[in-house]
Parts: structure tokens; C-alpha cells; sequence
């Protein structure tokens, strides 16, 4: 990860590192790591948003490794970054584009607010950047912002896009999609939805068609269904990959909005509780701030231990 790019993540973590490493402070400064100091450190865990069986598990290994000994803030950092990036390692893994689909059709999914659209626009001027030729379609047909934003990433990446008119059949966009990006030779096709939690079960059989209508093309589409989180909403973002793995059949995540005001641990909470890959992070609004998701710098940010970020880009 470049130098840039892991000190806007710390920077990002703020809110949830300070909490962390304040608290790690004051209960273990020249103190030895006995029963009471992992109750408080427990208690830290899960007002970190890490959640209450993340943090138990922390809490385990903390006794089986360390119990009864001399234990410095630091210490606590590095040991606490170690165990975090080991839930993390298992779902840190890049989105691989199946070069044998042509188009490669990515479906992305979420609630409205939570960047997805944003991030449609980074993953296709990044693709694009590394030589693919992707292709957008804006499919939250309902909500015209949607559509002006992603035409935007469009042209800032000079991408084709498809549109449709106002309150236009999303499946059938698609469709289109399809059959415009095999006769354009796109290899990556991303599809923007409505995420329209108040009406769950007209969201649930929207995205059913499409995935429905897309398969009368490709019966294989589509190869990947990724779900936005935004990072601010902490545990909430539990709740919303339950919902929408009830509607599909969610092959990965993305988080979002890793600012200053993150309830960053919630990420870790999600490796534990999902177990579905986390693709890549986001800490800004530019192309470049979306980022494969690294466990061991996550941990070593997220605890204030120090990390070695590697050489500049």
C-alpha cells in the first residue's frame, strides 16, 4: 500500500484509533494483564464497534498468550493489531476479473447514501486505468442524482455509459447493457441499483429481475454482487449485509467512508459475522482513494501500532 494512500487511512481512522489507543493508555499503563484490565479491554473492543464476539475472541487469545504479565500501550497495540489483522487475512481478498466473461458483469448493491455510486465510478476509471475497457450502466433509474453522478465518472473517465429515461425498467437497461457491451467489446460491465431500504420488498424483487433478465443473456451473470457499507454507520452495517443477502446472493463488500468520523471497527466485526471478502476500501472521493483492502495495515492503523507502509508508489 503507497506511503499516500496509508496516511490518509490512519487519518481516517481517527475517531476509532483515538478511542482505541486512549483507552489502551489508560488502562495499561505499568499495569499487569490480569482479569480486570481484559474486562477493560473488552469493554474497549466493543465500544471500538469491533462487536462483543470479536472482541471475546481477542480477548482469549490476549489470556492465553500474555495473562499475568507486565505489559506496556504499546505492547497492547502491536499484540491487539496481530490478532485483528488475523480475523482480518481471510477476507482480505482483490475482486479477480474472470478474463474468460466477456463482459465480466460486477452488480452493485446497497442502501442509498452509502457511496455506491461513487465507488461504480472509481472501479471503472481504475479498470480502465489498468487497460480494461469497462462499461457503466445507471441503473437507479428513479433517482436522476444518480444517473447525472455516474455520467460524470463517465466522462471524467471517458467510460461509456448506458442510460435510460426517467423511472426506466432496470432490468431492462441492463439488458441492454449487455447486448451494447458484447457488440462494443467492453470485458467489465457495472451495474449501479436502487437501494430503497423503506420498501424492502420491492427492492428484493427488483434486483431479482435483473439478475433474472441479465441471465437471458449470460446464465452465468452476474459474475460478482458486491454490497457498499459506509464505515460511518458502524454496526448498522451488520444489519444491511443480513438484508441484503436475503435478496441475493452477495459475493463480496466494499467499505466506504473511512474519514475522520469512521466507527471503523465495525470492519472487523463484518469479517468475523459475513465471512465474505472485503474487495477494497475507501477513504476519499478520488479514484485513488478506493484501494485493495490490506488486513495488517487495517489492524495497525485501526490500533495506532506502528506499520511500515512500504515504498511510495
Amino acid at each position: 500500500m503507497a506511503l499516500g494512500f496509508f496516511s490518509r487511512l490512519k487519518a481516517g481512522l481517527t475517531r476509532s484509533t483515538t478511542k482505541l489507543t486512549t483507552g489502551i493508555t489508560d488502562t495499561f499503563t505499568k499495569r499487569k494483564l490480569d482479569d480486570f484490565a481484559l474486562e477493560e479491554l473488552e469493554e474497549l473492543l466493543i465500544g471500538a464497534d469491533l462487536g462483543p464476539t470479536v472482541a471475546a475472541k481477542v480477548i482469549r487469545a490476549f489470556r492465553r498468550a500474555r495473562f499475568g504479565q507486565d505489559v506496556t500501550p504499546p505492547e497492547i497495540r502491536a499484540a491487539l493489531a496481530d490478532e485483528i489483522a488475523k480475523i482480518l487475512a481471510p477476507v482480505a481478498q482483490p475482486l479477480t476479473i474472470d478474463e474468460t466473461r466477456k463482459p465480466f458483469v460486477i452488480l452493485m448493491v446497497g442502501v442509498n447514501g452509502t457511496g455506491k455510486t461513487t465507488t461504480i465510478g472509481k472501479l471503472a476509471q481504475s479498470y480502465a486505468d489498468a487497460g480494461h475497457k469497462p462499461m457503466m450502466v445507471a441503473g437507479d433509474t428513479f433517482r436522476a442524482a444518480a444517473v447525472e453522478q455516474l455520467q460524470i465518472w463517465a466522462e471524467r473517465a471517458r467510460v461509456p455509459i448506458v442510460t435510460g429515461p426517467q423511472d426506466a425498467d432496470p432490468a431492462g437497461l441492463a439488458f441492454d447493457a449487455m447486448v451494447r457491451a458484447s457488440r462494443e467489446g467492453a470485458d467489465i460491465l457495472l451495474i449501479d441499483t436502487a437501494g430503497r431500504l423503506h420498501n424492502k420488498a420491492a427492492l428484493m424483487e427488483e434486483l431479482r429481475k435483473i439478475i433474472r433478465v441479465i441471465r437471458k443473456r449470460d446464465d452465468t451473470a452476474p459474475h460478482a454482487i458486491l454490497l457498499t457499507l459506509d464505515a460511518t454507520t458502524g454496526q448498522n452495517a451488520l444489519t444491511q449485509v443480513k438484508t441484503f443477502k436475503e435478496m441475493v446472493d452477495l459475493t463480496g463488500l466494499i467499505v466506504t467512508k473511512l474519514d475522520g468520523s469512521a466507527r471503523a471497527g465495525v470492519v472487523v466485526a463484518l469479517a468475523e459475522s459475513s465471512a465474505l471478502p472485503i474487495h477494497a476500501i475507501g477513504v476519499g472521493e478520488q479514484a485513488a482513494d478506493l484501494r485493495p483492502f490490506s488486513a495488517t495495515d487495517f489492524a495497525r492503523a485501526l490500533t495506532g501500532a506502528d506499520a511500515d507502509p512500504g515504498p511510495p508508489a
